[in-house]
């Protein structure tokens, strides 16, 4: 019988606008260098990632190693938690060698956004127990389940969500993130959201966002929820409420630093069931992927991912 797989190592060429492609070659050469028990695989479409993973999770590996950004990252939890009886952690190993724009997970977990030192870090024998949260909803007649790891969110982060897959056709890079925050902002209006966390009492208030929040960082680098931790079984939920225009541009900064929290139009709960709707379209982002729109539950489901730190 053949020697037993150690590493699954899926890699997306499209991601970071394409730098991937560029990279690989490299990368494949400091994995071998560490003289990995590994085989590769390249993504060929949007979701291809998921099926790949899953695929994985059924065969004679002991991790899984997403090459790309957080979009891929969120593809490759979906296929290896999608394997896994409902409730029940992951068996496999999960390991990131980040070439994506944004690099919110990362920074989240602590993981070297380098890909030279992260190949290195994939040797290292600490994980971490990681939660993920599971969006449920209905698309038609279908009822729907997506897992997110880093944050989810409605509003004004899944409209620019909305705008930069659009703009991203045209744009790569920074520039389609800001091009798609400034169009954004532009024809965005604030809307009123119905937001029940766990058992608590619903609250109906319009409001420019509600972000769900597993890790810290979010939207390239914002430090959106600064005291969330990706292993503490709770998420923390952050409502941005009825900011005007002018009062927003000028809070911006103070997002990077995490002092907005202090905002009196900010409030924070912690929590580990979420739902939310709207008499008004609702867009939901995952991870920086648009999700779909209509109400939506969102549960946490503990130590869902042993990560490799």
């Amino acid at each position: 019988m053949p020697d037993k797989l150690r590493t699954k190592v899926i890699v997306n060429p499209a991601a970071g606008s394409g730098a991937t492609a560029r990279r690989w070659g490299h990368i494949k050469r400091q994995l071998d260098g560490l003289e990995m028990d590994y085989e590769y695989v390249l993504t060929e479409a949007p979701g291809h990632a998921i099926d790949l993973a899953a695929e994985a999770a059924t065969g004679d590996f002991q991790s899984v190693v997403a090459v790309g950004g957080d979009g891929t990252i969120n593809e490759v939890v979906n296929g290896l938690l999608r394997q896994t009886p409902s409730g029940v952690p992951s068996p496999i190993d999960l390991g990131i060698i980040n070439t994506g724009t944004g690099s919110d997970f990362v920074r989240s977990l602590g993981i070297p956004r380098n890909p030279d030192r992260a190949c290195h870090h994939l040797l290292s024998r600490q994980r971490l127990r990681v939660d993920a949260g599971i969006i449920e909803w209905v698309d038609g007649d279908q009822d729907k389940v997506r897992y997110f790891v880093n944050a989810a969110g409605v509003g004004f982060d899944a409209e620019t969500a909305s705008a930069k897959a659009r703009i991203s056709r045209l744009l790569k890079g920074p520039v389609s993130y800001a091009l798609s925050v400034g169009t954004t902002l532009l024809g965005y209006k604030n809307r009123s959201v119905s937001v029940r966390c766990d058992q608590s009492a619903e609250k109906i208030n319009r409001v420019l966002s509600v972000i769900i929040a597993n890790g810290s960082y979010f939207g390239g680098g914002m430090k959106v929820a600064p005291d969330a931790e990706l292993g503490d079984q709770l998420f923390d939920v952050l409502t941005i409420g009825d900011i005007g225009k002018i009062e927003l541009i000028q809070a911006f900064p103070r997002v990077y630093r995490g002092t907005h929290i202090t905002h009196p139009k900010v409030s924070v709960e912690r929590a580990a069931t979420i739902t939310l709707s709207s008499t008004e379209r609702l867009l939901l982002q995952a991870d920086g992927e648009i999700i779909g729109e209509g109400a939506f539950r969102l549960s946490l489901l503990p130590g869902a991912l042993n990560v490799i730190i």
